[in-house]
């Protein structure tokens, strides 16, 4: 066997499966005006021109881009051979604009089309993914909240790409508690602020991609309450509108476990010039704008990770040959025994699983924009409210221990550099915590979201999910879910910790009951068995098994936990009653 690491393939088939067969999205765009025009064939031909993109231009970059590495050289940061070239390419063939607003130079088109996109984007070289990948986010967030002024001057440089943005939330001693913040900015007379402070973690602080760099920075000032109601959004360029450089200082950049080819930097702001984002003390409100959108995507990072690490195990599995399989009359090839099967299957279904739903959900993103039906508008926004974070925690979760597993078909050689696997396990890693824990996701989806309406949208949701009706065992899981909710809302008035302990039991319980909706979809829409599709059938099968055996299972567990530290808090409520 030779150690060349497989190229990666776009998996367009699939992709379009559940575009045009699945979402049928070509028939809901056609009903916003926004893309009434967007037809099948021309997205299935921006599509194939992303994946040739992501295939010839991006991942033959990944690996020596991990090797290589960032270069620091006071203050200043080199990215790997060839990414530079790479992101002019991505510009010039206009992919940071494909879903931007048209008044800013934008090309319109849908969020459906750009999660495609980044998905595979992050297959192919999730290091290099990290520049432009707040990119989108930052110009949702300064249309919606920047004054005109801002985003006449920087909205058409972002939308074009000419200049790349960051996130500048995290600090030493604050960390996800944003209400640490010490960051300060005071106002000048000209209408701009001074920023002064230091900034952690920041993706992409530095770079040689882009001439500028637009940092969108959450700073106090002098008169703001405590807490993160006291916090406001600043923008602070690199580079002036003067075209001097602004005192903001990239002080190192962190050695870190993975994503070798992305600087993770130390910022530091002088007395910075910037302006004001939004309103004074209301920076969250602004930034979540940024942060919502980059959930997604996230969770979409979970997907393009799995395939990719997917992509690699099987395509050793049918070329390396051990022992024999049972009933093998000699050495077979390692596809052929169920324990890799097992594995490959397993990691399929999620794979396809979590396309369906993230797909879904980029499209609802589309039809709460553009549907002429204010009913389908908010009945859009109210899935990706719930959904969002499920996806970000569930999907990257699985990202992370789905490509351990892959690397387990290697033995041996996935545990060294040459098959590539392993980068992809040091990689995902960091998905689980950026933008938001998963921790934070789980409390995010049960404290502020499904317990704040004692869980009626939750149970209006799963009461309202599309397809044919449900068998008795669906019903009786989503039924199971609906009363475990609202019991937990009744256990948590005398427990107020308990949502605490157990909401990483309750999303992964809810992206199980949605991952069985989002198979059961797919069994309805992929080709029926016959001669002629047996093989496409069979395409479906395995994964389609490999859920209902190996993954849905897990449902039981987490809903056997919940009950049980339900009823420990009903169980001892009595007693602090008394002796309260």
């Amino acid at each position: 066997m030779s150690a060349d690491r497989p190229r990666y393939e776009a998996p367009l088939r699939d992709i379009g499966f559940v575009l045009e067969q699945w979402l049928d999205a070509p028939s809901d765009w056609k009903r916003m005006p926004a893309h009434e025009s967007l037809d099948a064939p021309t997205a299935r031909m921006i599509c194939e021109a992303a994946g040739q993109f992501c295939g010839d231009v991006l991942a033959p970059l990944n690996g020596g881009g991990d090797l290589q590495g960032c270069a620091f050289d006071g203050g200043t940061v080199r990215t790997p051979d060839g990414f530079a070239a790479a992101y002019r390419a991505y510009v010039e063939a206009g992919w940071p604009a494909l879903a931007c607003d048209p008044a800013d130079g934008g090309q319109g088109l849908p969020e459906l089309l750009d999660a495609v996109l980044n998905e595979m984007i992050v297959s192919s070289n999730h290091a290099w993914a990290m520049y432009p990948g707040l990119l989108r986010g930052a110009c949702l967030c300064l249309r919606a909240h920047a004054p005109q002024w801002i985003r006449e001057a920087y909205l058409p440089h972002l939308v074009r790409g000419d200049w790349l943005a960051t996130m500048c939330l995290t600090e030493p001693q604050a960390g996800s508690d944003l209400g640490l913040l010490r960051t300060r900015a005071r106002a000048c007379e000209d209408g701009s602020h001074r920023v002064e402070g230091s900034k952690i973690f920041i993706s992409g602080g530095d770079h040689d991609l882009t001439e500028n760099i637009v940092h969108l920075v959450l700073a106090r000032l002098p008169d703001a309450p405590a807490g993160p109601k006291g916090l406001s959004l600043f923008l602070v360029p690199k580079v002036l509108q003067d075209g001097t450089r602004n005192a903001v200082v990239c002080e190192r950049i962190e050695e870190k476990m993975g994503l070798h080819g992305s600087p993770t930097c130390v910022m530091r702001f002088d007395d910075a010039t910037g302006w004001l984002v939004g309103e004074p003390n209301k920076g969250l409100n602004a930034m979540f704008v940024m942060m919502n959108a980059a959930r997604l995507h996230v969770g979409l990072q979970g997907i393009g990770l799995l395939e990719a690490a997917w992509q690699k195990a099987s395509a050793y599995a049918a070329e390396r040959r051990q022992m024999r399989a049972p009933g093998a009359k000699d050495t077979s090839l390692i596809q052929d025994h169920p324990a890799i099967r097992r594995i490959l299957h397993t990691q399929r279904a999620w794979v396809d699983g979590g396309r369906v739903l993230a797909y879904h959900t980029a499209l609802q993103l589309d039809v709460a924009k553009h549907s002429t039906d204010a009913g389908e508008r908010a009945a859009a926004q109210r899935w990706c409210a719930l959904v969002t974070p499920v996806l970000k925690a569930a999907l990257t979760d699985q990202a992370f221990h789905g490509a351990s597993a892959c690397l387990q078909v290697f033995g041996g050689h996935g545990y060294v550099r040459e098959w590539g696997i392993e980068q992809i396990v040091r990689d995902a890693r960091v998905a689980m915590i950026y933008e938001g824990t998963n921790e934070i996701q789980a409390i995010d989806l049960l404290v502020r979201k499904v317990l704040a309406d004692g869980g009626q949208g939750l149970g209006a949701l799963l009461g309202s999910l599309p397809g044919a009706a449900p068998s008795a065992a669906v019903s009786a899981r989503r039924h199971a879910l609906v009363e475990i909710t609202q019991t937990l809302a009744i256990a948590a008035q005398s427990d107020p910790e308990l949502p605490y302990w157990v909401a990483d039991d309750y999303l992964r319980a809810v992206a199980l009951v949605l991952l069985e909706w989002a198979w059961a979809q797919i069994g309805a829409a992929r080709p029926h068995r016959t001669e002629q599709s047996t093989a496409a059938t069979d395409r479906w099968t395995p994964p389609a098994q490999a859920f209902a055996q190996w993954v849905l299972p897990e449902f039981d567990l987490r809903t056997t936990i919940l009950r049980q530290r339900i009823a420990q808090a009903f169980e001892f409520r009595p007693q602090e009653a008394a002796s309260a």
